[in-house]
Parts: C-alpha cells; structure tokens; sequence
C-alpha cells in the first residue's frame, strides 16, 4: 500500500510504510490537521487520521466512493485528551511565571500567589474538562460552556479572569470566536492560551492587543502550519509559540503507528477477498 501524507506525525515512527507524493498513486492517505481534496486521488482506498479532529476529514465523501476512514484507537484517543490537558497547563503555568524578575540584574518582580489568579477554561469537553480538573488545586478555575451557560455571561467571565484557555471545536460558527471584541473584554496582563485551533481566534485582532502591550499569548494552533504569519515578530516574550505538539508523546505516535497499520492490513484484506471473488 502506496501511503500519500500531509503530516510529519509519525516522523520516526515510519519504518517498514511506502510513502509516494503523488496523489494519484496514493492508496492511502495519512492525514495531520489540513484538508484534503478527496477527488485528486483516484486510487484512494482508505483514509487514516492522526488526531482527533474530524473538521478536515472527507468522511461524507468518502463514504460515497468506497474509501475507508479510520481514527486512533480509543486507548490513543484517551492518550492524545490526558497529553494535550497536560501540555496546555504547562502553557498556563509558563505564562503566568513568565514574569518573576531578572538574573542580570538580580531582580525580583512583585506577583500575587497563584491561588489568588483566575482561570477561565472555555469549552468543557473531553480537553477542557480535564485542563479544568489538573489546575484545580493550584488556581481559581471557572468554566465557560456554550451547553451549559448563556453567551451573554461570557462578557463578565472574561473581564474578571487572569488567564482564558480555549477548547472549543472547530467549526463554521466558531470561526473568530474569539474576536476582536471578546478581546477587548481581556483585562490588562491577562493571557490568552490556545490549544484547539488557531482560526478560533481573530488573528488580526490578537495581532493588534498584543502590540499594545496589554494582554500575552501561548498557541499551539495557527492559523497556516508551518506559521510564518505576522504574530511570529511578538515571539517569544509576547506571543509563545509551540509547533503543534500539545498531543505528541510516544503513546500518542505509537497508538496511531498501530492504527494506520490495521487499516492497511484490512485494506489488504479486502483487495484480496474481491481479487478471489
């Protein structure tokens, strides 16, 4: 099976796969966290995603032609919500001792303790919820779900919280999300933390309160992978930036490396049992 990917997921963890670039060879596409056009590979018989998002996944179309999607595993699922739960905290924890004082000269900055601090988890799903339960102990956490509590209390959440961390999904009506107008409900020194997806936020408007100097970030997700986009010049003091990793431990790359070889070798199954029909 010819494996035609679009992510460096299972970088090192390939060994015995055959990779083409062509699409039209392809029978098998690997995918990360960008789309495909499913009509540009004419061989295709099955998809495997490495991740949980199902936005940029084919499923309907896929159906329609024949063509085989699977995901990680539940165990691997299980693995990639408790790694990115962790990973985001860190975020939280990093950005708010971001600020403590300098070696040269030795200085040390005044700061509340971090149970005086609030959290803002918005979006109480299977990440969020968990983010929400780690950080309990250490900070004053108070979640935001659109399930759960009406939009027009958001306002008030925002205003009051030290540090807002996103794990919403994406979608159509979530596009800008968090745009310039939520923004602006940050209060100053607050930080923004996103590990869900980059287009959540209004780029342009996190761009432009940044530049003032009122409010920071850490992000995982962007907008355009590889970023190379304008919020990169406010790195690293600003603007944190990490290269989309919140998921990426070895249990994560091993339960997906599992995954796509089940799929191949039902694939392979398949192709045998109409080869004797």
């Amino acid at each position: 099976m010819k494996i035609w990917k679009n992510t460096s997921t299972l970088d090192g963890f390939d060994d015995g796969l055959k990779f083409t670039e062509l699409k039209t060879d392809a029978d098998v596409v690997l995918m990360g966290s960008k789309p495909i056009e499913i009509n540009q590979f004419p061989n295709l018989k099955g998809i495997f995603r490495a991740g949980v998002g199902r936005d940029n996944v084919p499923e309907r179309e896929a159906k329609e032609k024949g063509i085989v999607v699977r995901f990680p595993s539940d165990e691997t699922v299980n693995i990639i919500f408790d790694e990115t739960a962790s990973f985001t905290c860190s975020l939280i924890f990093r950005m708010l001792y971001s600020n403590v004082g300098m070696i040269e000269p030795w200085t040390k900055l005044p700061r509340n303790q971090m149970s005086a601090k609030n959290l803002l988890v918005i979006g109480t799903g299977k990440i969020g919820s968990r983010v929400a339960e780690l950080m309990h102990p250490f900070i004053q956490v108070s979640t935001f779900d659109i399930l759960r509590n009406e939009i027009s209390e958001l306002k008030l959440m925002i205003q009051n919280t030290d540090c807002i961390t996103i794990h919403i999904p994406k979608s159509n009506d979530n596009i800008s999300f968090f745009d310039k107008e939520k923004l602006s409900w940050m209060k100053d020194n607050s930080i923004l933390i996103n590990t869900a997806r980059g287009s959540i936020v209004d780029e342009e408007a996190l761009f432009a309160e940044i530049s003032k100097g009122r409010i920071k970030a850490a992000f995982d997700v962007y907008w355009q992978e590889p970023y190379d986009g304008k919020l990169k010049a406010l790195y690293p003091e600003k603007f944190y930036m990490s290269p989309h990793v919140a998921s990426t431990c070895t249990g994560f790359l091993e339960g997906c490396r599992i995954g796509l070889d089940e799929l191949i070798r039902e694939l392979s199954t398949l192709k045998m049992t109409h080869e004797v029909n």
